[in-house]
């Protein structure tokens, strides 16, 4: 992860804003980035390119993402509503300063909270036992449109493009 190319793409309010966001929770800034790379690291694994697109390999992603930067940062702090709101904040934060049309920005964000609440659910579980939970929750992650109404697949993953 180079993060002058990241940077680059970043207006300098939202460099701000994730510089405040860090220093909020330091001790969090490592498990956070190592979470994501290797987020990143089994999501191509796993599905190759895919998890790029639109499809429910990118709902894989953004979930086990938000599960593992939970469960990382719950090492650190054994408070899993601090390491929630952490993993929300900083999810967040990539979703408004990386800009996406409206309805892949709404799945992602659904998805994100996807992670966290199975993060709550499943706490002690390994990260490979998750991985497989969520492969299988892609697999019957919902096809969303324009029309969809997000709130009615409540802790479920939802996609736009079929793979």
């Amino acid at each position: 992860m180079n993060l002058f190319a990241i940077a680059k793409r970043v207006d300098f309010k939202n460099i701000l804003n994730g510089i405040f966001i860090g220093l909020s929770r330091p001790h969090f800034i490592l498990p956070t980035i190592k979470a994501t790379k290797d987020c990143i690291s089994i999501s191509t694994k796993n599905y190759g390119k895919l998890h790029h697109k639109n499809g429910p390999a990118n709902a894989f992603r953004h979930a086990f993402w938000n599960f593992l930067i939970a469960k990382r940062c719950f090492k650190w702090q054994k408070n899993e509503k601090t390491v929630l709101a952490w993993a929300k904040k900083v999810t967040d934060w990539h979703e408004d300063s990386f800009p996406n049309k409206q309805l892949p920005k709404a799945m992602d964000l659904h998805n994100n909270q996807v992670g966290r609440f199975i993060f709550e659910q499943h706490p002690k579980k390994s990260e490979q036992e998750i991985v497989e939970l969520l492969k299988q929750l892609a697999l019957e992650s919902i096809k969303i449109d324009d029309d969809s109404t997000l709130s009615q697949y409540k802790n479920r993953m939802v996609h736009i493009i079929e793979q």
